[in-house]
């Protein structure tokens, strides 16, 4: 048993002495990763700052399509509002022509009436004999013939 201890101890210090330490100092591995590590970097920024440009181009873009849109938008209402004016005014005028239209037919068929009935009952109504018998008085009679007058009956 002791040669055991003594051969595991002996094969323990071997194996120590193999073992190196790392050197403490910055090597020149280390300074090849950094300068891959600025590189990826770099491209990496790069990258980043070439999406963030298309990314602004995009939305100012869509921006612009939108700005376009609402323009369109607004010209489309103020076309349905002329046409609105439009329908109004056309609207308005029919029915003041036709009111006006009216109101002259009316009017016009009323004192045709008028006249036609007074020639109806002039020509053979009671009245007509009554006017005839007043004239006839009023060739004798002078008071009847100034009141036939002042009516327009003489």
């Amino acid at each position: 048993m002791k040669k055991k201890i003594l051969f595991i101890l002996l094969a323990y210090l071997l194996f120590a002495f193999q073992v190196r330490a790392a050197p403490t100092g910055f090597t020149q591995a280390d300074r090849e990763r950094l300068i891959k590590l600025e590189t990826t970097l770099q491209v990496f920024m790069e990258q980043t700052d070439k999406r963030l440009e298309d990314l602004r181009k995009d939305m100012n873009s869509r921006f612009e399509q939108v700005d376009k849109r609402f323009e369109q938008v607004d010209k489309r209402f103020e076309q349905m509002m002329n046409f609105l004016w439009i329908l109004t005014t056309i609207f308005t005028t029919l029915t003041l022509g036709v009111i006006g239209f009216a109101y002259w037919d009316r009017r016009t068929i009323i004192s045709k009436a008028k006249e036609e009935a007074i020639r109806e009952i002039e020509r053979e109504g009671k009245l007509r004999n009554l006017i005839l018998a007043l004239r006839e008085l009023a060739k004798s009679d002078r008071q009847v013939a100034n009141v036939l007058k002042s009516f327009g009956l003489l």
